[in-house]
């Protein structure tokens, strides 16, 4: 079985020798399958219409496509020049423009979308469609109308996937499912979550400057009869895990890199850190 490596990398700066002529792109470190380094990463993004992260300014630097679901235009209107409040709030509006909005628009504001239309961002308007939610439509347009992308290793970043309604969350988790074959990442202020396939025995590594320590895996869809791990606090061996019966949640990183083997699909999911406690995890570090 090939092994699928996994880096949040993104939550660290871009490197400055990436960045493109905007001055607003970058990329991370690879994420690779088998036993082949892989090229680096090929990140989307999609700002869905949930409070967004602190740190959405550097994913946007790492995402060479970038797009709203919706009501997330207003997200990045109205909150990006707060989340960079030492640079003028016109000049940030129409630096981080998306590339695309896609979804119902029975959230985005008038004047929202006519500012980013002026500004050339493509409106996509797929109020017809009421089967699907607007962050698969975002997954759905990247997979299908991005061809600048390198989709062999594609990963879609989701920030304001988590908090709000719990329907919502629900939907989105249900989203990663669905694309089970594409890397997507669920962001929030607080933590992340993707799907690990049981196609693949995957080694996690931990990234303990920004994420962590605490984490958790959950089965998704069906039962695990068998799940084993290493690197974690309260590893699992050959352990069933079902919902009506245990599932590992708080448990803790211990090692730099976490495995995991299951015959069914998981998700995982780990805290990520306030600049102050990494800040402090750092300077710990430092003295040991």
């Amino acid at each position: 079985m090939d092994v699928m490596r996994h880096c949040s990398s993104f939550l660290l700066p871009a490197t400055s020798t990436a960045a493109d002529s905007d001055g607003v792109g970058g990329t991370a470190a690879p994420l690779a399958i088998g036993g082949t380094a892989a090229p680096p990463p090929a990140y989307a993004l999609v700002l869905l219409n949930q409070r967004l992260p602190r740190f959405a300014p550097l994913l946007w630097q790492h995402a060479q496509v970038r797009m709203c679901a919706d009501g997330g235009a207003n997200r990045v209107y109205d909150e990006m020049p707060d989340l960079l409040p030492d640079e003028d709030a016109s000049a940030i509006r129409n630096r981080y423009k998306p590339e695309a909005i896609r979804g119902d628009m029975d959230s985005i504001r008038p004047e929202v979308k006519d500012f980013y239309r002026t500004l050339g961002t493509k409106i996509l308007d797929e109020s017809h469609d009421q089967d699907t939610t607007d962050l698969h439509k975002c997954v759905s347009y990247i997979r299908d109308s991005t061809p600048e992308l390198n989709k062999s290793n594609l990963c879609i970043l989701v920030a304001g996937a988590l908090g709000g309604r719990f329907d919502h969350e629900i939907g989105n988790i249900n989203v990663i499912c669905r694309f089970s074959d594409m890397r997507i990442i669920l962001i929030s202020d607080d933590c992340l979550i993707h799907l690990l396939p049981s196609t693949h025995r995957h080694e996690i590594h931990i990234l303990s400057s920004v994420e962590g320590p605490h984490c958790g895996l959950i089965p998704i869809g069906m039962p695990s009869k068998s799940t084993t791990t290493t690197g974690l606090k309260w590893d699992l061996a050959d352990t069933e895990m079902k919902f009506g019966g245990l599932i590992s949640t708080s448990n803790i990183a211990e090692e730099e890199t976490v495995t995991v083997c299951s015959d069914s699909d998981l998700l995982w999911t780990i805290s990520i850190k306030k600049p102050e406690f990494a800040s402090q995890h750092e300077v710990h570090k430092k003295s040991i």
